[in-house]
């Protein structure tokens, strides 16, 4: 190759990072600490050609981009765009303006105001013995790094496996379990604190024995700490919190890819492990047995949705059996042990009340390339509790068929349970309608039960029959159980009161409503645990009294915001009694569990006992023991506040209304110390996400109360209350399609309708600078704020869009509640799609995405697509892509950039309201100007990777080099 194809060659390389941030194509070349940009100048290529190197330097000085000095080379002969990335081992040479850099981008850290909120310890789980006599407080750690998110990990079926631990990846954990005695005063006693591990273990899977004196439990540790990093099971009894292992052998390890273990009895554990005589992964075959074909020659219909991770040939198919393939083993606390059954690729087991049999669930092949493992064929079988087959339940067939409309199931028995109420009596569904919700036909779904060992010649019984689909029940005895069902095209959900042990009493309708309609729902019954260990309902009743009396536990939305309750409901006569409600002045109160459970029968009311959580706009959660009859209240936790220097910040619930008359609310959250009329309009962020209804009235409702504690969770719009911005989250946006009208045909005239509306609002209020007005959304959220960009640019500044998919036509057979396909509804699908109105965005939009995404439908090629079309339109954009990151982000790296890429992006774009900004150049410090550490710098880099890979449009297009570079 000569010179001049090599000059060629780097610029057509270098044109491509326009597109995404590759790695430059030439060998790493340390320079002078004194060599800056500007000391490199061009000559003319007048038959001799310039350095190579200091032609790429002059290239990246224009485009004002952060060069790597130890950059790794990268080829990528694509030619086109691609996710390559620049690593970096050392010191980094900073251009002019480090804020538009796309080369050698380094994860960096927000302001120190939203860093300190972020990184602030999370409070601890609760969890209560099955006595409701002690508790545990699980603690946990704050963000984990990326090093964690980086470990190899196979994506199969729809399942991504930690192959190092046997595992699902991503798993957060517990660091300790503390043990409190509840007192009967309502008070804790001291901390047992569960110990005998080594430090540094990661704890899974804490669970109660039924009679709340051991834990389990799970511990692994950091393979490089440990010879291995698979899970092995613990136990501890509660008394002393002092832990050992389950099993005496070193050998044995769990197999967590679907269940883990369950408690048969108070001594004995069901535990699914890795088989003994499992060797290492099969290998991949360096040259394919043939090409990868699929076939549809039976002209079958089957549309399914765009689904992740799936198998792609025969070798995935080896693997998935390799790591999901589990020995079910009985273990003892004594020490025995106890291999049951043939190894399978078992996803359920589920022990009977009376702890006699097994309900095993499998799944085998012949597996699919195109759906997931949930509908692969399935088989359930009956076991007795020492491993022996009784009978097969069912063997359903691969289900790759299910039509893609809501409420459509797979066809067969499905939801196979135990009666709560019996000690091994099984229950089931079966779909009339072939599964499919299209069909017209009554009875849709016919419920069945049947003892787990029938008489010889006798059949299973119908239960109840339903004209809408199943949704559960709730057992209480032979003389009443609860059955729910619902249908999502009309929003009607209906309650039944059915008799199971009686043929002579006629099943009733106890509730039918609309399911939008919050403001008449009765609430939910409580359930209480029996001795068995099931939950069934809680029945109460009153000294004196006859009648069946049940615990209401409702959110009461009202015009005003929630206010719960507790209502004791008499199941005969429909009389209902407030017996509790959340104080709506100051606080917002919730029933979180019934304490007074362990024993069988009806429950006197004297002896009522709840958990009830209590919070304020400015006081965080804790939880309380309330008893009656004096309702008298004892605080059992005293959390500190998360977030002290958000304490007094502002909230309200405001009211508004849209042009076609439709009420709307948001939540209005201002900063510490504002005051509008003093202070003036602040910049504000609009946060939200789209909703579907029938009816206006039913989208006019208020959801949430105005006294709930703001919860800001680590990449929550509400930390820029900390960056003196006004946040109006969760505004409404209802895409209503009422009778058969389909909410989606006008959902970009509602959309507009609803924002403007929002805006409106605020800009009345006199808390928002019209002009500085962005929006922003995660996922579905994602996609309404680019099309708000693209159809009301008059309402906002800038947009920043998260996970978003932006192109209908990639996920043809639905998404989010469309169940209407490409080719049924394509003038839809196209109008709502921003890729198709990307010559329309001309505000500064910001997209973030995870490389890794696996929600169905958010490709991240979707965001890929979405900038290259707006920058081939001239758009100003930037795309930042999160390695390792998928649909939701998690790394502590990743969050802290996200951060700082949407306060660069506001102060920006919304505060500034323009399109250059001047920066300190001083790589050590973020947009506020505050220092970041050095220490916590390199530790960043060193976590994980050299940072997210962005593209942008801020900077200088290629036009404006010199033309002897241009060539």
């Amino acid at each position: 190759m000569n010179d001049r194809m090599l000059v060629h060659k780097v610029y057509h390389r270098l044109s491509l990072l326009c597109l995404t941030p590759h790695t430059l194509p030439f060998k790493p070349v340390q320079f002078p600490s004194a060599l800056s940009p500007a000391h490199v100048r061009a000559r003319p290529l007048n038959g001799t050609v310039r350095s190579l190197r200091t032609t790429a330097v002059m290239a990246t000085s224009r485009l004002r981009n952060l060069v790597p000095v130890n950059a790794v080379a990268s080829e990528d002969g694509s030619g086109g765009a691609s996710n390559g990335s620049v690593s970096s081992t050392a010191a980094t040479t900073v251009l002019e303006d480090e804020e538009d850099s796309t080369l050698g981008v380094r994860y960096r850290l927000p302001p120190q105001e939203i860093k300190d909120i972020v990184d602030a310890p999370p409070l601890p789980a609760l969890s209560f013995s099955p006595h409701r006599d002690k508790i545990l407080f699980l603690k946990r750690r704050s963000l984990p790094p990326l090093a964690e998110l980086a470990r190899p990990e196979e994506k199969l079926a729809g399942v991504r496996i930690d192959g190092k631990c046997n595992t699902r990846t991503r798993m957060s954990f517990y660091t300790g379990i503390g043990i409190h005695q509840l007192l009967p005063d309502g008070t804790l006693g001291p901390e047992i604190e569960v110990h005998g591990f080594p430090d540094g273990a990661k704890i899974n899977f804490v669970t109660w024995s039924p009679d709340g004196r051991h834990l389990a439990f799970t511990i692994r540790f950091d393979e490089e700490e440990r010879t291995s990093s698979k899970l092995k099971v613990w136990v501890a009894p509660v008394e002393t919190g002092i832990a050992r292992p389950l099993f005496k052998s070193d050998e044995i390890f769990l197999n967590a890819v679907f269940d883990n273990f369950v408690w048969v009895n108070d001594s004995s554990l069901l535990v699914c492990t890795i088989p003994l005589s499992r060797g290492d992964p099969p290998k991949k075959p360096w040259v394919p047995f043939g090409p990868k074909i699929q076939s549809n020659e039976q002209k079958s219909i089957i549309q399914v949705r765009t689904f992740q991770d799936l198998l792609k040939d025969e070798y995935d198919e080896d693997l998935f059996d390799y790591y999901a393939t589990t020995q079910l083993v009985l273990a003892s606390l004594d020490g025995t042990v106890k291999e049951i059954g043939p190894p399978a690729v078992y996803t359920s087991m589920d022990p009977s009340p009376d702890h006699k049999y097994l309900l095993i669930s499998s799944i085998h092949r012949p597996y699919s390339f195109i759906v997931p493992c949930g509908r692969f064929p399935k088989k359930v079988d009956l076991w007795t509790a020492d491993g022996k087959l009784i009978r097969e339940l069912c063997d359903l067939p691969l289900a790759e068929d299910i039509p893609i409309a809501i409420n459509s199931v797979r066809r067969g028995m499905r939801s196979i349970n135990w009666r709560a109420d019996k000690p091994s009596t099984l229950y089931w569904v079966e779909t009339q309608d072939e599964g499919d919700a299209k069909v017209d036909v009554s009875p849709r779904d016919i419920i069945y039960t049947q003892p787990a060992e029938p008489l010889e010649g006798e059949g299973p019984t119908i239960l109840h029959k339903l004209d809408l689909r199943y949704g559960g029940i709730s057992w209480s005895d032979d003389s009443l159980a609860l059955v729910y069902e619902s249908w999502y095209k009309t929003r009607r959900t209906r309650t039944w009161v059915i008799s199971p042990g009686s043929n002579d009493v006629s099943p009733r309708i106890l509730f039918d409503r609309s399911s939008e309609d919050v403001y008449s729902d009765p609430g939910s019954p409580m359930l209480r645990r029996t001795p068995a260990g099931t939950y069934v309902l809680a029945k109460v009743k009153k000294e004196n009294e006859e009648g069946t009396y049940l615990l209401l536990n409702g959110n009461g939305a009202t015009p005003e915001g929630n206010i719960p309750f507790l209502d004791l409901f008499d199941i005969n006569t429909g009389n209902k009694e407030r017996i509790w409600k959340s104080d709506k002045e100051k606080y917002y109160e919730t029933v979180v569990a019934l304490m007074s459970d362990e024993k069988e029968g009806d429950l006197p009311i004297d002896h009522l006992k709840i958990l009830t959580s209590k919070e304020s706009k400015t006081e965080n959660t804790q939880y309380f023991i309330l008893s009656w009859p004096e309702k008298k209240a004892f605080q059992i936790t005293n959390f500190p506040h998360p977030y002290p220097q958000l304490a007094s910040l502002q909230k309200e619930m405001v009211k508004y209304q849209r042009k076609d008359g439709v009420q709307l609310t948001a939540t209005l959250y201002l900063p510490p110390g504002y005051d509008s009329s003093r202070d003036g309009p602040l910049p504000c962020l609009v946060w939200s996400y789209p909703g579907e209804f029938k009816s206006k009235e039913a989208a006019g409702q208020v959801r949430g109360s105005p006294n709930e504690f703001a919860g800001i969770g680590p990449t929550s719009a509400l930390l820029w209350l900390a960056r003196r911005f006004a946040i109006l989250s969760g505004p409404t946006i209802p895409i209503i399609g009422e009778g058969d009208d389909e909410a989606n045909d006008r959902y970009v005239e509602q959309l507009v309708a609803s924002a403007e509306a929002a805006v409106e609002e605020v800009v009345r209020r006199g808390v928002a600078h019209p002009d500085k007005i962005a929006v922003g959304g995660h996922s579905y959220g994602a996609f309404m704020t680019a099309n708000l960009l693209a159809h009301a640019p008059h309402l906002f500044s800038c947009g920043i869009a998260r996970s978003g998919a932006y192109n209908r036509t990639l996920t043809p057979f639905g998404f989010q509640n469309e169940d209407r396909t490409l080719w049924e509804a394509t003038s839809t699908y196209v109008k709502m799609s921003p890729f198709m109105s990307a010559d329309k965005i001309k505000k500064p939009i910001l997209l973030i995405h995870g490389e890794e995404d696996s929600n169905p439908g958010t490709l991240t090629m979707q965001s890929d697509r979405f900038f290259n079309a707006l920058k081939g339109h001239g758009a100003l954009c930037r795309l930042v892509i999160l390695p390792y990151e998928s649909h939701g982000y998690a790394s502590r790296e990743s969050i802290m950039h996200v951060l700082w890429e949407t306060d660069r992006w506001l102060q920006k774009y919304c505060v500034s309201h323009t399109s250059t900004v001047n920066v300190d150049p001083d790589a050590s410090k973020d947009n506020s100007g505050t220092v970041s550490t050095d220490s916590e710098s390199k530790a960043i880099a060193a976590s994980g990777g050299s940072g997210p890979e962005v593209s942008n449009t801020e900077h200088e297009g290629f036009d404006s080099l010199p033309r002897s570079l241009l060539w």
